[in-house]
């Protein structure tokens, strides 16, 4: 069984998450190198359904 992984973004974390991985992969271009693994998480983030949540901080 495959484990799922979930990341909790707000949208600047989720914009320069974006902007890091298009910068990886224009580096890898330029070197020449594959960018499969780079082309398939981007496409996940990119294409990933944005879910509204509260977060309830307690004090213990």
């Amino acid at each position: 069984m495959k484990q799922k992984y979930y990341l909790a973004l707000n949208a600047q974390e989720h914009r320069l998450m974006i902007e890091s991985l298009n910068k990886l992969r224009n580096k890898l271009i330029a070197d020449g190198k594959y960018t499969d693994a780079v082309d398939e998480v981007l496409l996940k983030i990119i294409g990933a359904k944005q879910k509204k949540f509260k977060v309830i901080y307690k004090e213990a």
